[in-house]
C-alpha cells in the first residue's frame, strides 16, 4: 500500500503562503525538500506547478491535479480528482503531497506521514494555510530544532509525525 505523505513549511498560525508564493526562503529546507521528494512522485495543484521556477520539479514524477480538463504542462501528469493521483500512485512506497491549502486539506485524512519544517515567525500578510489537524492523532517520530541558519535568519524545527494506527 502506497504511503501518503505531506510535506510544507509551516509558520505560525499554519500560516505557509502568500500572493502564490512560499512565505520564506530557506536554503536549508529546500535542500531538505529534495532529498526526500527526490525519486518519488509529487502530488500538487495546478497553482503550486506554476509557482515552481522552472516547471516540474526534476527527478520526481509531477502529479499536478487541476479541474481544467484541457490543461496539459510540460513534464507533469495532469489529474482532476485527488483520488485520480492517487490510482495513478497504486505500487509505489511513499507520494509527497507538496501543496497547496486545498490539496493539502484533501490527503490529509488519508496522509500517513507528515514531513513538516515549523517557522518561528509569524508573517502578517500570509493568506495560504495549512489546515488544521488532531495532533493527538499523530506521533513524534523525528525533531530537529535549528537555531543557528545565518542563511535564513529563521529559526525552525523539522519534524516528522506518524499517523498512530
Amino acid at each position: 500500500m502506497t504511503k501518503i505523505s505531506l510535506i510544507a513549511a509551516i509558520a505560525e498560525m499554519n500560516a505557509i503562503g502568500q500572493n502564490n508564493d512560499l512565505l520564506a526562503y530557506i536554503p536549508n529546507d529546500l535542500k531538505r525538500f529534495k532529498a526526500l521528494t527526490s525519486n518519488h512522485t509529487i502530488i500538487m495543484g495546478r497553482k503550486t506547478f506554476d509557482t515552481l521556477p522552472n516547471g516540474a520539479l526534476p527527478n520526481r514524477r509531477n502529479l499536478v491535479i487541476s479541474r481544467n480538463t484541457d490543461l496539459h504542462l510540460p513534464d507533469a501528469e495532469v489529474v482532476h480528482s485527488p483520488e485520480a493521483a492517487l490510482d495513478l500512485c497504486d505500487n509505489q512506497s511513499e507520494v509527497f503531497v507538496i501543496g497547496g491549502a486545498t490539496i493539502y486539506a484533501a490527503f490529509l485524512p488519508k496522509a500517513d506521514k507528515l514531513y513538516l519544517t515549523l517557522i518561528d515567525k509569524f508573517f502578517n500578510d500570509a493568506d495560504t494555510f495549512f489546515p488544521e489537524f488532531d495532533k493527538a492523532q499523530w506521533r513524534e517520530v523525528y525533531k530537529e530544532k535549528i537555531t543557528d541558519d545565518h542563511r535564513s535568519n529563521f529559526n525552525y524545527t523539522y519534524i516528522n509525525l506518524e499517523r498512530i494506527k
